[in-house]
């Protein structure tokens, strides 16, 4: 009797565990978003390179303490990928993909690669329905947008542009 008390319990409380862990890595993927759509902000501002080239510059490889055009130290290195030219990286169940778009003309003395005018990142679910259900992204606007079918994956201004954005 207690056994299947016990199974009664667990088999009700089961969905909204899954249900609680997929709302996380949503919340955790939109924060995620939210920190590297200002350390590009920050690292256009200080190193006059525009938007980082890659995902890597606007971190740094772990253990780096110096912060420089190439390894700006901005994000930490799970959302920079490792650093260096790592354009994607995983955090909480989501993929996190960016995309440098327009190249800036003239590098400043000193980076190894031109930063760009533009960028977007999106944010995917690793496992879609089981790590999460959306597909985020923003671009330099700084807006979160999320296409709640999980199906869009935008990689362009445009296309990111073109999703609902969060309230």
């Amino acid at each position: 009797m207690v056994v299947a008390i016990i199974l009664i319990i667990a088999a009700l409380s089961i969905p909204n565990l899954v249900r609680s862990r997929l709302a996380a890595n949503e919340a955790s993927g939109v924060g995620s978003l939210r920190s590297i759509s200002s350390a590009t902000v920050v690292y256009s501002s200080t190193y006059a390179n525009g938007f980082p080239p890659t995902l890597g510059v606007a971190g740094g490889p772990t253990g780096a303490t110096t912060p420089t055009c190439d390894q700006a130290l901005l994000i930490d290195s799970i959302l920079s990928g490792g650093g260096g030219s790592a354009v994607n990286s995983q955090k909480s169940g989501y993929t996190f993909n960016y995309f440098a778009i327009t190249p800036i003309l003239n590098k400043p003395v000193g980076c190894g690669s031109a930063g760009s005018n533009a960028f977007v990142i999106n944010a995917i679910p690793v496992t879609p329905g089981r790590t999460g259900q959306r597909t985020f992204c923003t671009d330099e606007s700084g807006i979160i947008r999320a296409d709640n079918t999980g199906a869009a994956i935008p990689t362009t201004t445009a296309t990111c542009s073109a999703l609902p954005s969060l309230q």
